[in-house]
């Protein structure tokens, strides 16, 4: 049984009493493959003294012992962060926290274990060959299949949907908060780069990557992104009213290829906020058919992750799962020029976005055209591994090429296959994106 982790912060529960029920849920087979590293004693003593100090009068911090899983990517003092790979397992322990863990160890999170990945958080499927792929926990009842959990963060959205992890720290740097928050039935807030330090933190593209979270509710990513942006989200105690909104629909590249369980769960979505009173309006948004042709050389994740991954897949390949080191090893054949060409291009292209997009709240999309896919087809071929895994990054990726940030929220039935619902928009809209998303997940009653 999931841990019901809701209105826990209002003190209806002890943390100790939910801590251990994290714990029990962690321990289930169906988080066989989330974790790399447990630390189930070290969060229930900190549960165990929030509890303490609360009984002794004194105010407790905003999450207060609540269970956080973190990726295989942040530092964490005296664990060695190896990114979901083998390669680094020989690296000293991390000297100090990242800035990301720093913020939620200062709000009184509760670190439960250090979560699987995408090696090195170059794939937005979750398959991992060197610690075993964690399955999609939310498909299960609905199909025999085992089904994949979305990446890179796969192990991290797998802690919260089986109620292991109230929130899960993870990276998102083409989709790999948003996609497996979609595919598994929760909440994925990508939050403008720039709000959230990345140091600390293994690099896939120093230009894309951005330290966020995967939580239950709208409600409890306002939280998470409080503490990792350290700031408040100024928002009103009842969410905007829908009638309010100006909201767009790219036609354009977003809406092309869905699966039918996601065309179907979107237009349903539609259809509801428009009866609520939203305004809903689909537009071109010309400028989308250009990223491939701004992505022709390899994009900025390929150059990036090439020189930082040279010298180590110079001496290790071997090491490497070899997808991972395929993708990698695209990005030697770019030169300078095209990396600055690169640069230019994405500057230009985010210039027309924005005036594309302008007068608008934010764009609603599919979060991903598809429902999760079966994993043994994707163990077993190449073909069919990079083909989905191209399709899963294509809708959330455009939010990362912009600097921008999105929110992914449950969209479906509960008879159908997990949906994401993407509210997006351009660079340090989050209170608006925020704003919108919790008025959306009100409508939907998600």
């Amino acid at each position: 049984m999931i841990p019901d982790l809701t209105g826990s912060l209002a003190g209806r529960s002890s943390a100790s009493a939910l801590l251990d029920a994290c714990i029990a849920a962690a321990r289930s087979p169906a988080n066989q493959h989330s974790f790399v590293r447990t630390s189930f004693d070290t969060a229930a003593a900190t549960a165990r003294d929030f509890d303490s100090q609360r009984a002794a009068g004194a105010a407790s911090p905003r999450l207060a012992g609540m269970a956080v899983s973190v990726k295989d990517l942040f530092d964490v003092q005296g664990e060695v962060t190896a990114a979901g790979s083998t390669v680094l397992a020989n690296n000293p322990p991390a000297a100090a926290d990242c800035p990301a863990v720093a913020r939620l160890r200062r709000a009184g999170a509760a670190f439960i274990a250090r979560t699987n990945m995408s090696e090195f958080a170059f794939s937005g499927v979750g398959i991992n060959p060197h610690f075993g792929t964690p399955l999609n926990p939310a498909t299960a009842a609905l199909d025999a299949q085992p089904r994949i959990p979305g990446g890179s963060t796969s192990g991290g959205a797998v802690s919260v949907a089986t109620g292991a992890a109230w929130a899960a720290l993870g990276s998102d740097t083409g989709g790999s908060i948003r996609i497996p928050a979609a595919l598994q039935g929760l909440v994925g807030f990508k939050n403008t780069a720039r709000l959230t330090p990345t140091e600390g933190a293994i690099p896939l593209s120093t230009t894309l990557d951005t330290a966020c979270a995967i939580t239950r509710s709208v409600r409890d990513a306002v939280l998470l992104h409080e503490v990792l942006a350290d700031r408040r989200v100024p928002l009103g105690e009842q969410p905007r009213p829908l009638a309010s909104l100006r909201l767009a629909v790219p036609r354009r590249w977003m809406l092309d290829s869905l699966d039918a369980t996601v065309a179907i769960a979107f237009e349903r979505s539609l259809a509801t906020l428009r009866a609520a009173g939203a305004r809903i309006e689909e537009i071109a948004l010309a400028p989308l058919t250009d990223i491939a042709q701004i992505n022709a050389t390899g994009g900025f994740s390929a150059a990036e992750a090439w020189a930082w991954h040279r010298a180590l897949l110079a001496a290790h390949e071997a090491e490497y799962d070899p997808r991972v080191a395929q993708r990698i090893r695209r990005g030697a054949a770019m030169s300078a020029a095209d990396y600055i060409d690169l640069l230019h291009a994405r500057t230009r292209w985010m210039t027309d976005m924005a005036s594309a997009m302008q007068g608008f709240d934010a764009m609603l999309s599919p979060t991903v055209p598809c429902v999760a896919p079966p994993l043994a087809p994707l163990l077993a071929d190449d073909t069919a591994f990079f083909a989905t895994n191209a399709l899963l990054l294509r809708n959330p990726s455009v939010v990362n090429l912009l600097d921008g940030c999105a929110l992914s929220l449950p969209c479906h039935a509960p008879d159908e296959m997990p949906v994401g619902l993407m509210v997006w928009s351009g660079a340090l809209q989050d209170d608006t994106v925020l704003a919108v998303s919790l008025a959306i997940e009100a409508a939907l009653g998600s």
